[in-house]
């Protein structure tokens, strides 16, 4: 267990704080986020240049560290060894909240095992803040990043998520959307989806309909900027049911993917919305 108390009581290590930037939008850097990235010792940036751009932007001086995917093995034990010496960090990707896009997690997983306080500053977010807005419903719902590229990995992920009913949140390429709407729709019919493109900037666009319908849209107006993908959960009606479903199958595959059987069983009864037990007694043939 751990136990953190983030601003109350004797601190001998510093404190890593999770700095959310803004998305497009400059005025939606908050005041709070602002004073931290004054106050800390280091920020640690996922792209010098372009928080420079930022800090220059509120006259921030601060020094900076890079810190991103491609040298984070090397850095996590350095930024480490600053907390524990005392100072305070402050993680910063080049959009949006900090360890979701890039390697802050293992940052924050790094420090949480040496009881450095992990301090989250709230501000923007593309997805919530798309979410919201899109007309879709809003909860429950799942955040999944970047789908796979490929169109049959594609189809596959689509395929294992078919059944859940929240509402299905994804970041994509402009260049990418068509195609992976087309796929969508190929496993998921025809359901209501709202794209979202250059989220807080001047050309912000909600384009909020069924599948076929944005993607006749597309095919004239085709998309620029960065881009959402909201899509609504499945319904009652295309739930399928256990006789529709070879649930041995599936829990097999889920095992021979990397999952313990429990796990397995627990994924599948989720996918399909049915009971765990009933799940557990068709794959080890009980009743």
């Amino acid at each position: 267990m751990n136990l953190q108390k983030s601003f109350k009581g004797n601190q001998t290590v510093g404190s890593l704080y999770l700095v959310p930037t803004p998305i497009g939008n400059l005025q939606d850097m908050t005041f709070r986020a602002i004073q931290t990235l004054k106050d800390v010792d280091v920020i640690a940036a996922e792209d010098t240049r372009n928080t420079g751009l930022l800090l220059k932007h509120f006259e921030i001086d601060t020094k900076q560290t890079s810190f991103h995917e491609h040298n984070a093995h090397e850095k996590i034990p350095v930024l480490i060894d600053w907390l524990k010496s005392g100072k305070s960090i402050a993680q910063v990707s080049d959009a949006g909240l900090p360890s979701i896009s890039d390697p802050g997690h293992d940052l924050v997983k790094a420090a949480i095992a040496e009881n450095i306080p992990v301090v989250a500053l709230p501000g923007a977010s593309a997805g919530i803040t798309a979410l919201i807005a899109s007309g879709l419903a809003p909860q429950p719902h799942i955040f999944y990043g970047f789908l796979p590229r490929k169109a049959g990995q594609q189809k596959d992920f689509f395929q294992e998520k078919r059944a859940y009913p929240e509402t299905q949140i994804f970041y994509e390429s402009p260049y990418r959307v068509v195609d992976t709407l087309e796929n969508m729709l190929s496993v998921y019919g025809d359901r209501q989806v709202t794209v979202v493109r250059e989220l807080t900037k001047l050309y912000e666009e909600y384009q909020r309909g069924t599948i076929s319908e944005v993607l006749d849209y597309l095919k004239d107006n085709p998309l620029k900027g960065e881009c959402l993908i909201i899509v609504a959960g499945a319904g009652e009606e295309e739930m399928p049911s256990a006789e529709d479903v070879d649930l041995k199958a599936e829990v097999e595959k889920e095992i021979a993917s990397g999952r313990k059987p429990n796990q397995a069983i627990k994924e599948v009864a989720k996918r399909y919305q049915l009971k765990k037990q009933e799940v557990y007694d068709v794959y080890h043939g009980l009743g």
